[in-house]
């Protein structure tokens, strides 16, 4: 099951079109992932100044299926796609929220396949992620 996290749309948000411009959609993911891992116990700034450690992002993949526009609610998932031994993949989606419409599912607004890698945060050169941390996204 994907992790949740609700998303409002902000007239900051929006371009001159009124709709969410395109590379927010990036923001949005980057908020859920962060979410996603907080609510694991693994807080970014945490395990960076426990092991010394960081996640980045290395590879973006996103698709533009809808618009959102100002007011709209938005769930952005985060769901762990696969694990490796110095990267993960996520896969991602930006729903709007109907609900409060009345008109049932969510609908499709974006979709993107996120990897992101861990680095020595002093060095930024890749690493293997701590067995701990491994263990806690199984």
């Amino acid at each position: 099951m994907a992790f949740q996290f609700p998303v409002r749309i902000y007239w900051e948000d929006t371009d001159a079109g009124g709709i969410v411009f395109y590379a927010n959609y990036l923001k949005f993911f980057e908020r859920a992932r962060t979410e996603w891992l907080r609510s694991l116990g693994l807080g970014q700034q945490a395990l960076r100044e426990q092991t010394g450690g960081m996640f980045v992002v290395t590879d973006a993949r996103l698709r533009y299926l809808r618009p959102a526009r100002l007011d709209d609610q938005l769930i952005v998932t985060a769901q762990l796609e696969e694990k490796g031994r110095a990267s993960l993949t996520i896969v991602q989606q930006a729903l709007l929220n109907q609900e409060h419409m009345n008109a049932g599912e969510p609908a499709l607004l974006s979709e993107g396949t996120i990897r992101i890698g861990w680095v020595d945060g002093a060095t930024m050169r890749p690493a293997r992620i701590p067995a701990h941390i491994l263990e806690q996204l199984s």
